[in-house]
């Protein structure tokens, strides 16, 4: 069976010690700038040495998330960063811009990169690419089944999510918050736009009663811990950088004992309590719906605690679990909560915890007004307890020589190094000679440091002399030095940063287009320079040598094309196709830096659709490098695509608060969610053109033939 790393989040120093000593092998976090949780409190520069070493004392590795897209103006405080990283000893960086990691590969060719799972790896072609650039491990998309996993026949190293907060979209894959919400989640600034309320509507009607129709469950793997263990994969992941030390600590140790022995003690009421949303296993176990969604709440939902029988001044309640003083309360169909300062009996006086089936009483500090369901969402003596675990101790064995006439040896020895010092030469004892038990005494004095004594072996004379306190600083000597040979970096001369050699862009000025059906295709296929359709039938229908075929960006299974034209969407597809077809990429590869549009072209892409999320400024800094980008001018983009039917057909919107109606789109057994509003850049394409772009494209939707050449007419005014 295989044992993999358990690899722990933190997103400060308590919930990294938390992580540790509640058996950890590795723990990722980030710095202030480049990671994919920006609003976690994060580590400062001085914070990540500390981090560092206070892991490597322990054995345990830290990886660091600098997993953002970079803007073509970051990219050289990225790269300072990133060799901050280096020189100070981290294990690995977590990446997910292609650009950055190949750029990062030229220059620290020594610093190990794992593969976000934000780059949304789905098939082997992918993983062949990242092994052809020397990247050591991946983290899959959480859309992947385990039996898919297992069919990954790539060596590298496979790491997945086992436990925490899912998104409902391919993670890399969303621009709601972005496009909604001014916060892009490629940037780690996401506004979680998938756990707000929506209406399902058809034909301008409300056809569910569902209220959260994107926000999923918690994923909570531990029951099926012995598929995983004998699965295809080398790291499992918790997911939670934002998430309190405590959780971080529950749910360690619980994966700990499950990865050790297959089995934990009753620990599920504890971890409603800590965190839930109700539990899903996800995709990794095909569970999809109303096994993957909570149809009613996007918050942590807790346990059962009881029901309001009656509300005034105060609030009377009838407990079905113990409650304390303290404690934080949810009424659930108000969506109001509090914490529980004041706690009265049913005879009004004060009292600090109530049992199973009393009734007790609450100050209506909140202005609560209906009976509500009462659940409990903190349990603070749960909280006290989990603050005090024990710290790990890490072993070791001392090995002393002590023989009359010669200087006293002592050895300390862990998994990895021994370290010896001498001490004085050793006399024969004029009184009360040291024996073994003395030695063994002193050296065992090992107090608050990280260490505890497997053994000690003793090679002693008789009747010798050693003072006590010679034993005692040989023994801290060899603490500090293990110590400071734990934590000390080993790393190879650095690369400087590798120029760009500047591209020579066609001059031709062109005007493509995505289409949606056949009408829409017939009314261009004369009037703009290339078209691309995702439907293959229509492209075998009308090929010709401006017909594009789109690949979709979830494939697990690539098929065989040679001298095709296909618009790719993802990585694996540039590893398969590139060196045989005609290849243009697509805005879903995030290209936000010319370094990324360097990589494509190196790959022999012709041209590349550069991401929807920047603004002029940052397309003047990545088109500098000279590769031919396209921007899309005009239409609709895809928010979300998700790996299940939100709907059985495409005659559905979901709508917001704010009335924003979103078009839901069903293909392979998968929904993809659209944009409301259609981004309209047509009046800067002369602006676009005097920076260097010539690459132009509309994406329809639903538009008409008549629509479609007034949209064309516009572009091709002066």
């Amino acid at each position: 069976m295989n044992k993999p790393e358990l690899l722990s989040p933190a997103g400060n120093m308590e919930a990294l010690k938390a992580a540790i000593h509640n058996g950890a092998d590795a723990v990722y976090i980030s710095g202030k700038n480049f990671g994919a949780r920006k609003f976690a409190p994060n580590f400062t520069q001085d914070e990540l040495i500390e981090a560092i070493n206070y892991a490597h004392i322990y054995d345990v590795k830290i990886y660091v998330t600098v997993n953002t897209i970079i803007y073509e103006s970051e990219v050289n405080d990225c790269l300072k960063y990133l060799t901050f990283l280096y020189t100070h000893g981290v294990d690995a960086v977590i990446m997910q811009d292609i650009g950055m990691i190949k750029l990062t590969r030229e220059c620290l060719p020594d610093l190990e990169i794992h593969i976000s799972t934000q780059a949304n790896t789905c098939n082997d072609e992918a993983l062949k690419l990242y092994k052809s650039l020397g990247i050591k491990r991946a983290v899959l998309a959480r859309e992947l089944s385990l039996e898919e996993i297992n069919n990954l026949k790539t060596d590298i190293e496979k790491e997945i999510f086992i436990h925490g907060a899912l998104c409902i979209c391919y993670s890399g894959c969303c621009l709601f918050s972005s496009f909604e919400g001014g916060r892009s989640g490629n940037r780690g600034e996401c506004a979680g736009p998938c756990r707000l309320p929506y209406k399902l509507i058809c034909n301008n009607k409300e056809v569910s009663d569902w209220e959260y129709f994107l926000s999923t469950k918690e994923l909570n793997t531990s029951r099926q811990i012995k598929q995983i263990l004998n699965s295809n994969v080398q790291s499992l992941k918790i997911e939670g950088r934002m998430k309190s030390p405590e959780y971080v600590g529950f749910v360690t140790k619980m994966y700990r004992e499950l990865i050790d022995t297959n089995h934990t003690n009753n620990t599920e009421k504890d971890l409603k309590k800590l965190f839930n949303r109700d539990f899903t296993e996800g995709h990794l176990f095909n569970q999809k719906n109303k096994k993957l969604i909570n149809k009613k709440s996007p918050n942590h939902i807790g346990i059962p605690l009881g029901k309001v029988l009656a509300i005034g001044k105060k609030i009377k309640i009838k407990l079905i679990d113990d409650l304390n003083q303290n404690d934080g309360i949810r009424f659930q169909e108000s969506h109001k909560g509090m914490i529980v300062n004041k706690l009265y009996n049913n005879q009004g006086l004060l009292i600090n915890k109530a049992k199973k089936d009393d009734i007790i009483y609450l100050d209506n500090k909140i202005d609560l007004k209906s009976l509500d369901n009462v659940r409990k969402t903190t349990d603070s003596k749960l909280i006290d307890k989990l603050k005090k675990y024990p710290l790990k101790k890490m072993p070791i064995t001392f090995q002393v020589t002590a023989k009359i006439g010669k200087h006293l040896t002592i050895s300390i020895k862990d998994n990895q190094r021994t370290i010896t010092k001498q001490g004085n030469i050793i006399s024969p004892a004029i009184t009360t000679p040291v024996t073994t038990s003395n030695i063994y005494n002193q050296l065992t004095k090992l107090g608050n440091t990280p260490f505890t004594c497997n053994n000690i072996i003793i090679n002693a004379d008789q009747n010798i002399f050693i003072p006590l306190k010679e034993i005692n600083d040989l023994r801290r000597q060899l603490i500090e030095t293990l110590i400071q040979q734990k934590t000390k970096v080993n790393y190879k001369p650095i690369t400087p940063q590798i120029a760009f050699t500047k591209k020579s862009p066609s001059k031709q000025t062109t005007i493509n287009a995505f289409v949606s059906n056949e009408t829409q295709l017939k009314t261009l296929i004369d009037k703009v320079n290339n078209i691309y359709t995702d439907n293959y039938d229509l492209y075998l229908k009308y090929k010709s040598d401006h017909l594009f075929f789109v690949l979709d960006r979830t494939s697990r299974d690539l098929p065989q094309f040679q001298n095709e034209n296909l618009l790719l969407t993802e990585l694996g597809g540039i590893y398969k196709y590139h060196q045989n077809n005609i290849c243009f990429t697509d805005y879903t590869l995030n290209v936000v830096n010319g370094y990324s549009a360097d990589f494509l072209t190196d790959h022999n892409i012709r041209q590349i659709t550069i991401s929807p999320e920047m603004n002029l400024t940052q397309i003047q800094g990545l088109i500098k490098h000279g590769n031919n980008v396209e921007i899309i001018v005009y239409g609709r983009l895809e928010l979300m695509v998700m790996h299940h039917k939100l709907t059985p057909s495409n005659n559905y919107l979901l709508k917001n608060k704010q009335n924003k109606k979103f078009p839901i789109i069903n293909k392979n057994n998968q929904s993809h969610i659209l944009s409301q509003n259609k981004i309209n850049l047509i009046n800067d394409i002369q602006t676009l053109k005097n920076m260097g772009i010539r690459h132009f494209r509309i994406n329809l939707s639903d538009e008409t033939p008549k629509e479609i050449l007034n949209i064309l007419n516009t572009i091709k005014a002066p």
